[in-house]
């Protein structure tokens, strides 16, 4: 049976086996123990109340809107797609950009820009660091999409850019206007409010802030999200998160652990890889005690950052 408690400073939930401990005792250890098997008390969730207000301000703009492009994670493109943002987009034509390119698979990349293309009122973009998403680029795609249409003159069309936290919306903002409108960064939320720019002559572009759900119902895509930076440390704790990471990648990338931290055969668990990474990228503390959190954060960085190596977590409905 798994018990929860948590942690009053950063309201973060840390999941333990049988019983409750002590802050002393989580900061000395953390449990997090079937990470993917889902079997959890207190479920991995985020919708702080900017994304309530925002969700409204965006229901109400969506009448006034042609295209919609929704920024995805390369890495997870069901997972990092907002079942709420579909509905509120309804008929309304969608271009999927799948960000991040350079971190994920190319082949599987490739695979999930062939479902969508094939998806009725749909095209999809591939955007990475290597290979950016330009405006010559976009609104080809847009213009195809809306050929024809009657809503919005030919010389004033607008697009929306939705999207979850931290798939890379600000950094996709500011390639197609060429110049810095939205803070970018490694943390979940940064835009809190819409924005709208000329785009090219006849289009505009709307910027919004980065949209959970309420209620995240698959939690094993939940702790995905997670592990790739989506939900903010404040909603669950590092320690947490980089013991579901460790999890996953012993289970399906065990030979990038092998190749990044030179792990044995004898490294078969989540404590083991964090213990020998504490211990070869210098997270021990006093008396050759482990910071579990600083282990847990060069792991999640290393996979972050594509210092791992490419990960596609999810591959197309065949």
């Amino acid at each position: 049976m798994l018990t929860c408690c948590n942690r009053v400073e950063t309201n973060a939930v840390y999941l333990i086996p049988e019983r409750c401990i002590t802050t002393l005792e989580l900061r000395e250890k953390p449990r997090y123990y079937d990470a993917f098997s889902v079997r959890l008390v207190m479920a991995i969730g985020w919708y702080p109340g900017h994304m309530h207000k925002a969700t409204k301000e965006l229901t109400r703009l969506m009448a006034s809107v042609q295209v919609v492009i929704e920024v995805l994670d390369s890495r997870l493109p069901a997972a990092s797609s907002n079942p709420v943002l579909t509905s509120l987009r309804g008929e309304i034509p969608c271009i999927k950009v799948l960000t991040k390119a350079d971190l994920a698979i190319g082949t599987v990349t490739r695979r999930w820009q062939h479902y969508f293309n094939a998806q009725p009122g749909m095209r999809c973009l591939i955007s990475s660091s290597e290979l950016p998403l330009t405006t010559e680029a976009l609104l080809p795609a847009a213009e195809a999409l809306t050929a024809g249409e009657q809503g919005g003159s030919a010389r004033n069309k607008q697009l929306v850019i939705v999207g979850i936290p931290n798939v890379g919306k600000s950094t996709l903002l500011n390639l197609l206007a060429q110049r810095k409108l939205a803070k970018t960064g490694n943390e979940p939320a940064i835009t809190k409010k819409q924005q709208r720019i000329k785009l090219a002559e006849g289009w505009h572009l709307i910027d919004t802030p980065g949209l959970l759900w309420p209620k995240l119902e698959d939690q094993v895509a939940a702790a995905k999200l997670a592990c790739t930076g989506t939900i903010r440390n404040t909603a669950i704790a590092t320690e947490d998160v980089g013991w579901m990471a460790a999890e996953l990648l012993i289970a399906e990338y065990r030979a990038a652990l092998v190749k990044r931290y030179g792990i044995s055969e004898s490294v078969q668990t989540a404590e083991q890889l964090l213990e020998t990474i504490a211990a070869t990228r210098g997270a021990m503390g006093s008396g050759g005690s482990i910071n579990w959190h600083k282990a847990a954060e060069v792991l999640l960085n290393d996979f972050r950052s594509g210092k791992l190596g490419k990960f596609s977590l999810e591959t197309p409905p065949v």
